[in-house]
């Protein structure tokens, strides 16, 4: 049997919980952040769990 390779983009991206959950960041807090608020980029600054449709898929790329 052939070993899966990760893919090393969503290995950076995504981070497995204990309950096989995945965490990942907000999207949209790399610039133009003079234009937000600062309640609006704390609120971006914290990582969220994956929704189970994506996770499915997320599974595919981390295979451990």
């Amino acid at each position: 049997m052939l070993k899966l390779k990760t893919r090393k983009a969503a290995s950076k991206r995504y981070k497995i919980t204990g309950n096989n959950n995945f965490l990942r960041r907000h999207a949209f807090k790399g610039h133009l952040l003079r234009k937000k608020s600062n309640t609006q980029k704390r609120k971006l600054s914290q990582t969220i769990v994956v929704s189970t449709s994506d996770s499915k898929s997320i599974k595919l790329m981390l295979p451990y």
